[in-house]
């Protein structure tokens, strides 16, 4: 049994999405949360999403699997896309939560998040920073980094969503956020 350890998850859900989808998989969400709580030992996950009314039922189920949903409005455009930027919310909430926990997981290959993983790593409250792909990781975030970041690349047989023994309605966890 793992002893009990005060870190915090903070996730950008569209980035890991479509990191984990360059690799030509999908996330088992419930997985990845229970990969954070075992390799990590991370109480609180945060995902930061782009919320859209109709993935209630997503959102729902997410929950269920034991994540703490950060919204961002969205906005539509014209031609159908969806467009949404969860970095300040990410980074306000890391500060804000700072006080709360042992230390921090951050979950993004996105190079803006370099600032917040350098003052974390500072103060000593950065413990890793996960990251879809190597491939697709900002170059500045694994320079700030440095030996604290970790790939997904190579978990894809413990991390990936699988169709087979699906109980029937629980499919939707393992369905992607849109943001």
């Amino acid at each position: 049994m793992l002893f009990a350890a005060n870190n915090y998850a903070f996730i950008d859900a569209q980035n890991l999405n479509l990191g984990v989808r360059s690799m030509g998989w999908k996330i088992d969400w419930r997985k990845f949360r229970t990969y954070l709580a075992h390799k990590y030992r991370v109480q609180k996950a945060f995902l930061f999403v782009g919320y859209l009314p109709e993935q209630q039922r997503l959102y729902s189920a997410l929950q269920q699997a034991g994540f703490i949903l950060v919204f961002k409005t969205v906005l539509v455009t014209r031609d159908g896309k969806v467009k949404g930027n969860v970095d300040a919310e990410l980074v306000l909430h890391a500060m804000i939560e700072y006080p709360n926990f042992a230390r921090a997981i951050i979950v993004t290959s996105d190079g803006d998040f370099a600032c917040l993983v350098e003052y974390l790593s500072e103060k000593g409250k950065l413990l890793k920073v996960v990251s879809p792909t190597h491939q697709h990781c900002s170059v500045l975030l694994r320079r700030v980094a440095k030996d604290r970041i970790a790939f997904l690349q190579d978990l894809h047989s413990k991390l990936s969503y699988e169709q087979q023994g699906i109980v029937e309605g629980q499919d939707h966890i393992r369905n992607t956020p849109s943001s």
